[in-house]
């Protein structure tokens, strides 16, 4: 068997947890490979909706195994809370969900960090989440951090002191106040911890190979987006994890041979939360119409996304870097609203040259968008499960990115419902 993985081509928020709940029968295993509590993956059935930060959104499939991989970085306040937020639906989470002993531990001073740093940016914040993931993962690095696994330690205290005390001396260098907060703070998070010793803390790389060979199948979900991985992603805003495929071997041990197949999430628009380039963002009044009807306001933070028209040269270069074979589009609804459809297919250079190439830095480069219109479809898609009953514009607007990605696009989302999807019929996902 191989580990199909599932992941963002954008800057987040494309619809990854509806997909992972929509597949995640075709799997035995689903495993998050990234990323901590900054993410917020969606779901709605039944009249329900639910986010989820940490957790695998295969957990409402009651014969799934979950597992919360190496690579992710684990807030054990977060996870006690998702838990008992899911104790309404009657899940054995005893039973389906795992913790990799080695996922890095968020620490109550990680989130304090965060907030010194950032303050420290001023005008040239990144717009964290504060969340703490960016400190962690720099201890992780560091070789500072404490893992899942030292909660087992019979000195996790004092390991726990040890690097807190660190974390103090760089809260007093930035003259950032932490008293009022940290007491309480640490309760929960000591409380949290005892709460996790009851689920199953397991060697997950072991786990997850011990499946494969077994013939048991694996989806690896990502979180996040392509366009924020560590080293690809626009930096330096971006996110401190690796959010592409490549993620996946490292943050759950396995091979890069064992990866299958590559299914890649865009929206048939763009969106961003916080600061960090954005070519195509709209600042007017279509832009405000586009977020109000895809209601784009972040899942964990609340913040408004910011939108813009779709951008070919970032969706292509984040398909090259993942090796992507599939393709899922999602929130076409939203577009129904607007006559006329933007796509843009290249960038101009300061020097009036065009490329269709990310540049190194859009950052710093200025570069202005070149785009192709589409004629839009205007009318609802509700009801609409197969691509035989596709507006004809916007079998055309498909019809064109397929062309342009060199990819079929196999699943079209038509609204947040689980129910509410445009499937290909030749798809291999049905195979």
């Amino acid at each position: 068997m191989k580990v199909d993985v599932l992941l963002g081509l954008q800057w987040g928020d494309e619809g990854k947890g509806k997909i992972v709940d929509v597949l995640a029968p075709r799997y035995n295993v689903v495993a998050r490979f990234q990323g901590g509590p900054n993410a917020g993956h969606t779901l709605e059935f039944d009249g329900i909706k639910h986010v989820l930060h940490q957790i695998p959104s295969g957990i409402f499939r009651s014969d799934i195994q979950n597992i919360i991989g190496n690579g992710v970085v684990l807030d054990p306040i977060v996870f006690k809370r998702e838990v008992e937020n899911l104790a309404k639906y009657n899940l054995d989470l005893f039973s389906n969900l795992f913790v990799s002993k080695k996922a890095s531990l968020i620490l109550p001073t990680h989130a304090l960090l965060d907030a010194a740093y950032e303050k420290s940016k001023g005008d040239s914040k990144i717009g964290s989440t504060l969340r703490g993931i960016g400190p962690t993962y720099q201890d992780k690095i560091a070789r500072l951090g404490l893992r899942v696994g030292d909660v087992l330690s019979p000195n996790f205290a004092d390991k726990y002191k040890k690097l807190v005390d660190a974390h103090k001396v760089i809260l007093d260098f930035y003259a950032f106040d932490y008293s009022a907060t940290l007491t309480q703070a640490e309760e929960n998070f000591f409380a949290a911890i005892e709460f996790m010793k009851q689920f199953t803390l397991v060697d997950s790389e072991y786990v997850i190979n011990d499946a494969l060979t077994a013939g048991r199948s694996v989806l690896a979900e990502g979180a996040q987006g392509s366009l924020l991985d560590i080293d690809f992603g626009s930096y330096p805003f971006v996110t401190s994890s690796t959010t592409m495929a490549a993620g996946a071997c490292t943050g759950l041990g396995i091979a890069p041979s064992q990866v299958g197949e590559v299914f890649g999430i865009f929206k048939a628009y763009c969106t961003r939360v916080g600061s960090g380039p954005f070519p195509t963002e709209l600042l007017e009044e279509t832009g405000e119409k586009m977020r109000k009807e895809g209601r784009e306001f972040g899942a964990t933070t609340g913040r408004p996304r910011r939108c813009g028209w779709l951008d070919l040269p970032a969706l292509k270069y984040a398909v090259m870097i993942n090796g992507v074979t599939q393709l899922i589009m999602m929130k076409v609804d939203v577009l129904t609203i607007f006559d006329t459809i933007r796509v843009c297919t290249n960038y101009r250079l300061p020097d009036g040259s065009l490329t269709d190439q990310l540049p190194y830095d859009l950052c710093d480069e200025t570069v202005e968008p070149v785009y192709r219109d589409f004629t839009g479809w205007q009318q609802s898609l509700d009801g609409i499960r197969d691509f035989e009953g596709i507006p004809a514009e916007l079998l055309a607007y498909i019809k064109f990115l397929e062309e342009e990605l060199n990819l079929p696009i196999t699943f079209v989302s038509t609204g947040p419902d689980r129910e509410a999807l445009i499937t290909r019929e030749t798809s291999a996902l049905l195979n």
